[in-house]
């Protein structure tokens, strides 16, 4: 496996993203068999695993930990904290601390070495976010912090107090807003970029359709761009990558990962998947080169296609009221 730097860790050129084995895609997985994926995924050359504490309030921490217990020192364990709500600097540093603390708890770990905001909101003031997260590196709680859908100006004031290590957003080929200004900030400042949903929900694999159904906790029930007019609308997408997959003889997942990756060599995505043969498929995108030439024959037919429907937080977060409809 092909390693990238971000901040100053040293990560597998793919991760993977683990919320999907406790929620947002139905019933959980079974422990066993997660724990099974995790580990062969680290088997494969995946040291990149990325976690929240609010992924089914708490037990994918509990899981994530329990499968990464043999090899903890031999990975880069990312997690998240959520707050919102308006706090003074000594409440936010108390309440930042009791976050981590919990998280630490459920991972049966003494330090994660990447801490996350997970979302930004203007309540709070990022510059004293930053300076907890640099007393929390000082002690070794933490051995870098990123920031999740920051705008540029967050993170250029976060940074200019306690350097980011990443930061991490949706970016995929269906939704590319970060390109304009975060991606290029990144750049400039040094910090990696991690992805979530490079495959916007599986849809870039190539393996949705139009007559599927979505139940239960599935977040794809609320995400527009699995609304049945726009997965057909959507479909010249997937010729385009299906194409490109067949000259190359890879996949529409790999190429998408591939072409994310030939971008910047500090793009780290985190592909999510329950099952390990779609993990071995992303993981291996990491090995597949694209040519300038192909890369910006992607490009070209990518400007000349309209993406259909997207995946907002509020849209996500509207999903709980429809579970409660459920019931």
């Amino acid at each position: 496996m092909k390693t990238r730097t971000i901040g100053q860790l040293r990560v597998s050129a793919v991760g993977l993203g683990t919320m999907g084995f406790s929620h947002g895609f139905g019933p959980a997985t079974s422990e066993p068999e997660a724990v099974g994926v995790i580990r062969k995924a680290f088997d494969l050359g995946c040291t990149f695993f990325d976690t929240a504490e609010v992924y089914a309030d708490g037990a994918n921490e509990r899981l994530v930990g329990r499968a990464l217990a043999p090899i903890r020192d031999q990975v880069v364990l990312a997690t998240k904290f959520y707050l919102d709500g308006s706090h003074t600097r000594p409440e936010l540093g108390r309440l930042i601390r009791a976050h981590l603390e919990a998280s630490l708890s459920r991972l049966g770990a003494d330090h994660v070495e990447l801490y996350y905001q997970h979302r930004v909101p203007d309540s709070i003031p990022v510059e004293d976010v930053a300076a907890v997260m640099g007393e929390l590196i000082a002690e070794g709680k933490i051995l870098g912090w990123g920031q999740s859908q920051a705008t540029e100006e967050q993170i250029r004031r976060a940074h200019a107090v306690t350097p980011l290590t990443a930061v991490q957003s949706e970016y995929s080929i269906m939704e590319r807003m970060w390109e304009r200004d975060v991606i290029p900030a990144c750049e400039e400042l040094g910090i990696g970029f991690v992805p979530f949903s490079p495959l916007a929900y599986g849809f870039l694999a190539g393996k949705v359709s139009a007559d599927d159904t979505y139940t239960g906790d599935d977040a794809r029930r609320v995400i527009t761009r699995f609304h049945k007019d726009n997965v057909r609308a959507n479909q010249p997408l997937v010729d385009l990558l299906t194409g490109f997959a067949d000259q190359k003889g890879s996949t529409p997942a790999q190429i998408s990962l591939a072409w994310m990756l030939h971008k910047k060599d500090f793009i780290v995505p985190i592909p999510g998947s329950r099952k390990l043969h779609r993990v071995q498929e992303n993981l291996d995108a990491a090995e597949l080169d694209l040519t300038d030439e192909e890369f910006a024959r992607i490009e070209n037919e990518l400007a000349k296609i309209e993406i259909h429907g997207n995946r907002t937080d509020e849209d996500v977060m509207s999903l709980k009221k429809l579970l409660e409809t459920d019931q």
